[in-house]
C-alpha cells in the first residue's frame, strides 16, 4: 500500500529509530514541511498567517514552521497560548529566531486580524484526555476563523490512533500529518475533521515500512488485483455465489446481495431464500436463481446472513439458526456472514467456537453494533477504538473481517489492517450492507484471496457511493440498488474495459 498508517506504539518505535539515523532533527524537518504547505495555502494574499502554538512538540512545530515562514518574509503572528519557552531545543531556537527576524507574538486570540491562513499547532497525537475549558476555546477560535486551516500532524482535540473526538476539535481545511498516517485521521470522526490529508514522511520511509502493519485502502491500490477478462472465458470461470437468507417480509435482503454479486461479475448467483412465500423469481434480475438453500449451499462461495432473521425470543430458535447456519459454517467453502449470521454467532457461543475452526476462509462483515454483539461490548466501546476491535474479531473468530462505517476498518488474522478511505454519507442507508456482502462474494468467486476480495469489496463499495454522488445521485436519497449499479461500471473501469 502506498499510504502505511502508523498506531501510536509504531510511531514511537520510528522516532526512537530515526533519531540515531537521521541527521536533522525530525522537528525542523516538519516545521519546514508545514512552512511550505502554508506557502501554497495563503497564496500572495498580503494577509497575516496566524500560527496557534501550544506547549508540547506539535507547538514547537509551529514556531519552527513560524521561523521558515519569516525567511520568506510572510508576515507570521504567532499565538503563543501559554506563554512558557518550548520544551525542545529546537523549538527554543526556532522561536528566538522568529523574534529577532521581527516575528510578532500574541497571549490572546487576535480578533482584529484577519488571516489569509491558521495554522493549528495547538494539540498534537499525546492527547490523552478531554481538552480543557481554555484550550476548547481556543479551538472554538480557530473553527470560527474566516480562512482556511491547516493542522499539524492532526486537528486538535482528535484522538489520532482512533478518530475520537475529546470534547471537541479543530474542523481543518487541510492536515499535514508526519512520519506515516495515522488511522483517526480516516475514521470514525477524523475524516469530518482532517480536511483533505497530506503525509510527509520527514525521511522515515524505511524505517515506516519495517513496522508498519496497517495502511490506507483506496481505488488505486486494489483496481490491479482483479485482472482484466480473457475472451476464452466462460460463466464457470468467474465461480459461483449461493446466498443464503431473505426471511419473511426481508426477502429483499438477499435479492440485493443477490443482484450485487452478478453486477459484480459472478459467473453464477443461486438464492436460497427462507421465506414461505419466497418469489419462484426476481422479475428485475431474471438471471438470479431462486431456490432452496440446499441449492445454495452447492455454489463455490456462500453468503449467509442478509435478511435471515432471528427468533423473536431467547427460548425460541429458528430454522436458520437450528440447522441453516450450521450448515454454512460446516462447509469446506469460502464463507461470508452478515445481518443475522452475525447476530447468530454471538449467541451461539458453540457455533462461533466452530467458525474459528474453519479451514476454509471466513469473512464477517459486522457494522459497530453488531461487532459489539460479537465481542461482547457496547456499541460505544467498539467506536472508540474501531482498529483494536477488527482486530480483535480477526483473532477470535481467525476470519477477515471489516468493522464498517466511516472509515470502514478491515483486519486479519496474521494482525494486519487498513482503513477504506473511500465512501461518503448516503451509504448510511438499508440494504448496502446487504450490496457489499455480495460484492464480497463476488469477488471470491473471481478467485481474489479472501483479504484482497474484502478490500477490494469494501474500497469499490465506497468508492461506487463517491460515484453516485457526483453525477447527483445522493447522498440524499442514495439507495442500495444505486450503488450496486454504480460498481458494476467501476469494476469495468479499474480493469480497462
Amino acid at each position: 500500500m502506498r499510504f502505511p498508517l502508523l498506531e501510536p506504539r509504531e510511531l514511537v518505535r520510528v522516532e526512537e529509530r530515526a533519531r540515531s539515523t537521521i541527521a536533522q532533527s525530525l522537528m525542523l524537518r516538519a516545521g519546514r514541511a508545514t512552512a511550505e504547505v502554508a506557502r501554497r495555502m495563503a497564496q500572495d494574499s498580503g494577509a497575516a498567517i496566524l500560527v496557534v502554538s501550544g506547549p508540547g512538540n506539535n507547538g514547537g512545530d509551529g514556531w519552527c514552521a513560524a521561523a521558515a515562514l519569516r525567511e520568506t518574509f510572510h508576515r507570521v503572528v504567532v499565538f503563543d497560548v501559554k506563554g512558557t519557552q518550548p520544551k525542545a531545543q529546537e523549538a527554543r531556537e526556532a522561536k528566538a529566531d522568529f523574534m529577532q527576524r521581527g516575528g510578532e507574538t500574541v497571549r490572546e486570540w487576535p480578533r482584529g486580524l484577519r488571516p489569509a491562513l491558521v495554522i493549528d499547532g495547538l494539540l498534537g497525537i499525546g492527547l490523552a484526555r478531554d481538552v480543557d475549558a481554555d484550550l476548547a476555546q481556543v479551538i472554538a477560535h480557530m473553527n470560527e476563523a474566516a480562512c482556511p486551516v491547516l493542522a499539524i500532524d492532526v486537528p486538535s482535540g482528535l484522538d489520532s490512533a482512533t478518530g475520537r473526538v475529546r470534547g471537541v476539535a479543530v474542523v481543518a481545511t487541510r492536515t499535514l500529518t508526519f512520519i506515516a498516517g495515522k488511522p483517526g485521521l480516516h475514521t470514525l470522526d477524523g475524516p469530518d475533521h482532517c480536511g483533505l490529508v497530506e503525509c510527509d514522511a520527514l525521511g522515515c520511509e524505511a524505517l515506516v515500512a519495517q513496522v508498519a502493519q496497517g495502511a490506507l485502502i483506496e481505488p488505486q491500490d486494489v483496481a490491479p488485483w482483479l485482472p482484466r477478462r480473457k475472451r476464452n472465458t466462460h460463466k464457470g470461470t468467474y465461480g459461483s455465489v449461493g446466498i443464503v437468507g431473505g426471511n419473511r417480509g426481508m426477502v429483499g435482503a438477499a435479492l440485493l446481495a443477490g443482484r450485487a454479486a452478478l453486477l459484480a461479475g459472478a459467473g453464477k448467483v443461486r438464492l436460497g431464500l427462507l421465506s414461505s412465500d419466497a418469489p419462484a423469481a426476481d422479475a428485475a434480475q431474471p438471471e438470479l436463481m431462486l431456490g432452496t438453500v440446499d441449492d445454495a449451499l452447492q455454489m463455490d462461495v456462500l453468503v449467509g446472513g442478509p435478511g435471515a432473521g432471528r427468533s423473536p425470543s431467547a427460548t425460541s430458535v429458528s430454522m436458520f439458526e437450528r440447522t441453516v447456519m450450521p450448515a454454512l459454517v460446516a462447509s469446506s467453502k469460502p464463507l461470508v456472514l452478515d445481518a443475522d449470521g452475525l447476530n447468530t454467532l454471538a449467541f451461539n457461543g458453540s457455533l462461533a467456537h466452530d467458525v474459528s475452526l474453519r479451514k476454509a476462509p471466513t469473512i464477517l462483515t459486522p457494522h459497530p453494533a453488531e461487532a459489539g454483539r460479537l465481542l461482547e461490548r457496547s456499541t460505544a466501546d467498539v467506536q472508540a477504538d474501531r482498529v483494536s476491535a477488527a482486530l480483535d474479531l480477526a483473532r477470535r473468530f481467525k476470519a477477515s473481517v471489516v468493522v464498517k462505517g466511516a472509515g470502514s476498518v478491515c483486519a486479519f488474522r496474521d494482525g494486519t489492517w487498513s482503513v477504506n478511505a473511500t465512501g461518503n454519507p448516503g451509504l448510511a442507508s438499508a440494504g448496502n450492507g446487504d450490496v457489499l456482502s455480495g460484492l464480497v462474494g463476488a469477488l471470491l468467486a473471481q478467485g481474489l484471496e479472501p483479504a484482497r476480495a474484502l478490500q477490494y469489496a469494501v474500497c469499490l463499495h465506497g468508492a461506487a457511493g463517491d460515484a453516485c454522488v457526483a453525477r447527483g445521485v445522493g447522498p440524499v436519497g442514495l439507495t442500495a440498488l444505486d450503488v450496486a449499479h454504480e460498481a458494476r461500471m467501476l469494476i469495468n473501469a479499474w480493469t480497462g474495459r
